[in-house]
Order: C-alpha cells, then sequence, then structure tokens
C-alpha cells in the first residue's frame, strides 16, 4: 500500500517498547499487502535490535521508514544466504540482537532462513518468533475449506513436464493443500491441477490478499480452470488452495466380503451394526444388502436386526 501509515501514539507502544529482548536471532513477521498488519511488539524489537537481515533493502528499507526506524539493514537471501550467514551468526554469537524478516509474511516459509535457525540452535543461540501476517495461514482461512490438516507445498515447478509429476505426487495427500503460484502461471497450473486430481476437486484461488483488491474465487479446479482461461492472469500475488481428496467409499464387492465374513459368525443384527462400523456406511444400506446375501427376498424375517 502507497498510503502513509500513522506511526503508533506513545501511549499504546507503552508496553511493547519497556518490553526486554534479549540477545539473540527474532523471527519478525511482517505485512503480507496492508502495511498496517504489524504488531506493536515487532515494532518495538525492529526499532531496539542491532540490524535487520533482510531479503532486499529496497523493500524492508521503505517500510521501515514509514514507522520512523533507522536500524541498519543486513542483507540475507538465497543467493548470498551461504556467504554471509557465518557473518550473522558471528554477530549473535558476540551478543547482538539481529531480527530477521523477509519481504513479506512470516520468516522461514519459502525462504532460506531455516538454515540460520539450525546453526543459531547448533551453537546455542536463542531463537524467538514474532508472529504475524502470513500468506498461507490467511488464504486457507478464507478458502471455505477444511483446516483441521494442511500441507503447504510452495510453487509448482514452472515447467509443465516437471509440474505434472509434481503434483501426482501430491494426489494423494489427504489433506487440504496450500500453493502458491505466480498471475501468469495460474492459468496453465489449474488446468494441470484439474486434470490430475480431477476436476470437480474443490478449491480457492486466493490474490492480493489484505490489499485493496483482495479477491478469493472458490469453486472446483474445473470451473476455476475455464474462468481464468477466459480472463486471463489475474494481477496481484495468489495463494492456491485445494480441498483434499474425497474419501473413497467402500465398493460393492467389500460391502459384500465383510458381511460374508461378519454374518459367519455371528446373528445378522451385529452383522450389521460390525459391518457398517467398520466401512462408515448407513446402517439401513448395510442391513437391506445382508438381508439379500441371506435370502434373496428383502424380508427381515423377524426381529433379527
Amino acid at each position: 500500500m502507497t498510503d502513509p501509515i500513522q506511526p503508533p501514539s506513545e501511549t499504546s507502544l507503552m508496553g511493547a517498547e519497556a518490553a526486554h529482548f534479549s540477545p539473540g536471532l527474532y523471527l519478525v513477521a511482517t505485512p503480507i499487502g496492508n502495511a498496517a498488519d504489524i504488531t506493536l511488539r515487532a515494532l518495538a524489537l525492529l526499532r531496539r535490535a542491532d540490524l535487520v537481515a533482510c531479503e532486499d533493502s529496497r523493500v524492508t528499507g521503505p517500510f521501515l521508514k514509514r514507522y520512523g526506524i533507522q536500524t541498519p539493514l543486513f542483507p540475507y537471501h538465497e543467493h548470498n544466504a551461504a556467504k554471509v550467514r557465518p557473518q550473522l551468526l558471528e554477530k549473535l554469537a558476540g551478543g547482538a540482537t539481529v531480527a530477521l524478516v523477509s519481504d513479506a509474511g512470516t520468516p522461514l516459509v519459502n525462504d532460506p532462513g531455516y538454515k540460520l535457525v539450525r546453526d543459531c540452535v547448533a551453537a546455542g543461540i536463542a531463537v524467538t518468533a514474532l508472529p504475524g501476517a502470513s500468506a498461507v495461514l490467511a488464504g486457507l482461512s478464507l478458502s471455505g475449506l477444511p483446516t483441521d490438516r494442511f500441507l503447504f507445498a510452495g510453487f509448482p515447478p514452472p515447467k509443465a513436464a516437471a509440474r505434472r509429476s509434481w503434483l501426482a505426487g501430491l494426489k494423494p495427500v489427504q489433506a487440504t493443500l496450500v500453493l502458491l503460484e505466480s498471475a501468469q502461471r495460474l492459468t496453465e497450473s489449474l488446468a494441470a491441477m484439474a486434470e490430475i486430481f480431477g476436476a470437480g476437486r474443490e478449491a480457492a484461488v486466493a490474490r492480493e490478499l489484505t490489499k485493496k483488491f483482495e479477491e478469493v474465487r472458490r469453486g472446483s479446479l474445473g470451473d476455476l480452470a475455464v474462468h481464468y482461461a477466459a480472463a486471463g492472469p489475474p494481477k496481484g500475488e495468489i495463494t492456491l488452495v485445494i480441498g483434499p481428496p474425497p474419501e473413497e467409499t467402500a465398493s460393492a464387492a467389500d460391502l459384500d466380503a465383510a458381511l460374508a465374513g461378519a454374518m459367519a459368525h455371528g446373528p445378522l443384527r451385529q452383522a450389521v451394526d460390525d459391518v457398517a462400523a467398520q466401512l462408515d456406511l448407513p446402517r439401513k444400506q448395510v442391513y437391506a444388502r445382508a438381508l439379500q446375501l441371506r435370502d434373496g427376498t428383502g424380508d427381515d424375517g423377524g426381529a433379527d436386526a
């Protein structure tokens, strides 16, 4: 966003500024679009840190300037991480307070920050998380899809063959999938997902999260693929959420085999109860099939069940 942000008042910052920040590495979540989505604790830490390790100073610099923060910036990204990580570790070992931020959102999600955390843990350096904005969790919560079990899988491979193989590996995962995708590749990715996962699988495309033109489009993968093929690539950052695969139902052969075994070792009532629970099927359906297997008449013959 480009609108000016009013710095928090002295009163509102009082509690956060009074917090004591011991030396160590702090993982600081920053906004994913709306610059107001920053916590008071994060602002206090960013102001008091000895340096801010960031992906791109051209992004983090203007953000800090909005809040009058002048803490020195230290570039740390996938291209220089191996070279500069020892420098950061040396500063931390010397008692520095270092804030690690990504360009947007929560550090370590789809970036190399985990290696710095791993080395800090190995060296006995304290690591603290200051949670906040996350495109992964924002997209998941807005999708309307199951949230009790989910897998964040990052960006699909850009090339078609590699993407298809990658998607095939995710197809059986019994969880909601959360992916990131570029706007330019969204249409072809949705088409591949509709083919591999099934056109009827539920999904949601969330774009420009927390920004003025935030949009969440929900529907089947097939419908979403058709929409974006006609509309063209959308603008903005994309979070793609795909519902879990539909639960497999027992086949008629599975039901018959289960009933035959259960009926051979107990009364009809107990066999029906056991098989209905085992296969997660309606008891009425299991009972009707049990009668057919027993005598082919559909008559319960009394009070067996």
